[in-house]
């Protein structure tokens, strides 16, 4: 059976952003900065405007979600600061970055809370959806779920992050489990990669293999 990831919730987005960009700040990003919760020791929001981040946890700097603009970050950390994950910029991107408790108050002004509630449960249903993917499924199924997610990808995206980092991102799998797979898949016609390990294309994969 294929996971599905849960649909994300374009329209309250757009209006917490619409009503948070012009009080925040832009800041300077770089590929692979890694942006935390707290700035001058209050906690922030971050308005993902164009690019693309990753969200760590910040135990082992396991990739849990990768997000494509636009998006909010911070909601969750500024109301229960347990900074359990980090971010981090993956390509060049604009991001601003506003204090969170001018934030909430506007989100009140507003009336916005409706919209935040929203975004909470994308959240917490991709968590689960993450979940579904990696926790006591065998390798074969973790890979298939992940091939086909990257098959989702904007193409400059997947031809920009070879299958194995993607997926070692992302899992403890190891680097052979994750190359024996995917050579498999290749000879089975079942994928087509480039040099270097990026995914082109994709046949049905079987739910078994």
């Amino acid at each position: 059976m294929t996971t599905s990831a849960p649909v994300r919730p374009d329209d309250s987005i757009t209006r917490l952003l619409d009503v948070l960009q012009p009080i925040s700040t832009p800041i300077e990003v770089v590929p692979r900065k890694r942006l935390h919760w707290d700035y001058k020791g209050r906690a922030q929001f971050y308005l993902f405007l164009k690019g693309e981040v990753s969200v760590l946890r910040a135990s082992d700097g396991l990739v849990i979600a990768t997000a494509y603009d636009p998006h909010l970050f911070g909601i969750a950390e500024g109301v229960q600061p347990l900074h359990w994950n980090i971010l981090r910029i993956e390509t060049e991107s604009t991001i601003m970055r506003v204090d969170a408790q001018k934030a909430m108050e506007t989100i009140t002004a507003n009336n916005l809370w409706q919209d935040v509630a929203i975004m909470m449960s994308y959240f917490t249903s991709y968590l689960f959806y993450r979940d579904a993917l990696v926790v006591q499924q065998r390798t074969y199924s973790v890979i298939r779920d992940h091939l086909l997610e990257m098959m989702q990808l904007p193409e400059e995206t997947r031809l920009r992050v070879s299958i194995l980092e993607y997926i070692q991102d992302r899992t403890h799998l190891s680097r052979s489990s994750v190359l024996n797979m995917v050579f498999s898949l290749k000879e089975s016609k079942h994928i087509e990669t480039k040099r270097g390990g990026y995914l082109l294309s994709m046949k049905d994969l079987p739910e078994s293999f």
